[in-house]
């Protein structure tokens, strides 16, 4: 029998593939995008900017970005043809479950544009596959959105950035510049965190020689769970219990003492803070408002208390904290945090997906059976 190694539960620390897209350093607090760090890319570029560089490697100079503009804004409107299955895909799923029509509508556009196998196709159309498919995941979140609350969905508009776009089909409003900014610096900072649930999803099933789409609905089911991208939303739920209860910090020894978990704080890699939380938390101050305030608030009080609970393993908030109240000040409604989270991380499990397809080697590790001693003979 062949040897085989026992990995930890999780896969926790196991390194399975070598990337050039990026990585997460839990222990500094630090993530970066190739060469250049995640926050500060968010501070100072915008989204398109960021998406050239998951695509080509390198930022862009005025040329090749305004090129780049040009091509993607092309590719945000969505065929007539699958108009009957965009109004059959809003009305699946819950109240907060677009991602279910979403996966539908990725799943269906991929034999409507003719998408063939990463296999059995060459490096260049690959890369436009996954182009329109990120293009149109914000056309098509925001049109289930309105066809479900009764409204007609919209034509996205190409003299709209893509966070001041995203806000303008959400809504029928174009956003203030204060406004498209924060969304803007939200989808930048989430764009890719290593290799995370939905992303390793979406790496599995672009190393079977599967095409785009099938790899981005893989990634968009593991991303639906609430232990991953649907925390946003649910973060936000906790904000209101607090407000509601009148005394944070007793509200969270409440939940510290019953074990309860309490979404928005601690992260499997980060041991400090969470750089993204600490620049949301930032955008969000500069948005202000009252659930803002209430936020610092819950924020200091949740970290004491966990703090007191497990000193030895201090919990901060992470991404969705924060993400919720700067989503919430500038309009997005609940039902579209993790939609909104979803426009963003395309861009990342779509650069892992080619990066993926280049390797011919399928992923397949093995499991350790623990169940009753099988029959032999």
């Amino acid at each position: 029998m062949t040897d085989v190694l026992i990995a930890p539960a999780g896969l926790a620390n196991v390194v399975v593939a070598d990337t050039e897209i990026g990585d997460v350093r839990g222990d500094e607090g630090f993530y970066h995008y190739r060469e250049f760090s995640a926050v500060d890319l968010a501070r100072t570029k915008t989204f398109d900017e960021v998406w050239f560089l998951f695509v080509h490697g390198h930022l862009p100079d005025a040329a090749e970005l305004d090129s780049f503009v040009t091509a993607t804004r092309a590719l945000r409107t969505l065929p007539d043809e699958i108009s009957g299955i965009l109004a059959t895909s809003a009305m699946l799923g819950g109240e907060r479950e677009l991602l279910t029509g979403l996966r539908t509508m990725m799943s269906a556009l991929g034999p409507t544009f003719g998408v063939r196998p990463l296999w059995d196709s060459d490096a260049q159309t690959r890369q436009f596959d996954a182009l329109r498919a990120t293009a149109l995941t914000p056309t098509i979140l925001a049109a289930l959105h309105r066809i479900r609350t009764g409204q007609e969905p919209l034509a996205p508009r190409d003299d709209l950035g893509v966070a001041a776009n995203w806000l303008y089909l959400i809504t029928g409003d174009e956003p203030s510049r204060e406004h498209a900014r924060a969304v803007e610096q939200y989808l930048i900072l989430t764009m890719d965190h290593g290799f995370n649930a939905s992303t390793f999803t979406a790496r599995v099933i672009a190393s079977t020689g599967a095409d785009v789409h099938a790899a981005l609905c893989g990634a968009l089911g593991a991303f639906s769970g609430p232990l991953h991208g649907g925390a946003p939303d649910r973060a936000l739920d906790s904000l209101d219990e607090i407000v509601a209860h009148g005394d944070a910090l007793t509200w969270a020894r409440e939940q510290v003492a019953q074990r309860r978990r309490i979404m928005g704080f601690g992260h499997a890699v980060y041991r400090t803070e969470d750089p993204r939380s600490v620049l949301l938390r930032e955008v969000a101050q500069g948005l202000g408002g009252p659930t803002v305030d209430a936020a610092i608030v819950a924020e200091q009080a949740i970290v004491q208390a966990l703090a007191q609970a497990h000193p030895d393993h201090p919990r901060y908030a992470n991404v969705e904290f924060y993400a919720g109240v700067v989503m919430d000040a500038c309009g997005i409604p609940r039902s579209m945090f993790t939609p909104t989270f979803a426009v963003s991380r395309t861009v990342g499990w779509s650069a892992n997906i080619l990066e993926q397809a280049n390797s011919r080697k399928i992923i397949r590790p093995a499991a350790r059976y623990v169940g009753p001693a099988p029959t032999v003979g």
